[in-house]
């Protein structure tokens, strides 16, 4: 009996250490995948998340790695040789800029004219909410005097009528 506690509690002991050691496994797994994935776009350089930002002037509505087209593949290769050849981030952008205009941006500019894609939204909400608290405001208003006008006021009757209509009745 003492003997099978033994074993039981051994047992136990190494399955749990298996445990930690998978665990550990699994951490220094991940880490080392990580570590991986940053090195590989580090040594992509800017050419390659340029060329993702970007939508195709070939393709509309595309960006540009989505697009099939022969054209949007010899300008991904052109970003590319850029780098290459030791031009900045921002200087292959202006000339992008400069040769297919605001296309090519995935979003239009915070300033200019391309500020107005994100003033214009605000100002239309704000508008519609207020207009919507007028609305609400209106309707309350218009309630009030209904209700009050749905009490029915006391009525004088003509004792003279209400006499003859009491005679009526009494005779049916």
């Amino acid at each position: 009996m003492v003997t099978t506690r033994r074993r039981r509690a051994a047992g136990r002991r190494v399955r749990g250490g298996a445990r930690a050691a998978g665990a550990a496994a699994l951490i220094l797994l991940g880490v080392a995948l990580g570590a991986g994935a940053a090195r590989a776009e580090d040594e992509t350089g800017w050419s390659y998340r340029l060329g993702n930002e970007l939508m195709s002037p070939y393709c509309p509505g595309r960006t540009l790695p989505d697009c099939p087209s022969q054209q949007a593949s010899d300008l991904r290769t052109w970003i590319v040789a850029q780098e290459q050849a030791g031009r900045t981030r921002p200087e292959v952008e202006a000339d992008l800029l400069a040769r297919y205009g605001d296309v090519i941006l995935q979003a239009p500019r915070t300033s200019g004219f391309g500020l107005a894609a994100y003033v214009i939204p605000i100002l239309l909400s704000l508008a519609g909410a207020a207009l919507l608290v007028a609305f609400w405001r209106r309707q309350a208003a218009l309630r009030r005097p209904a209700e009050a006008a749905a009490a029915p006021a006391p009525r004088v009757v003509d004792p003279e009528l209400e006499r003859l209509v009491d005679e009526e009745i009494a005779r049916r």
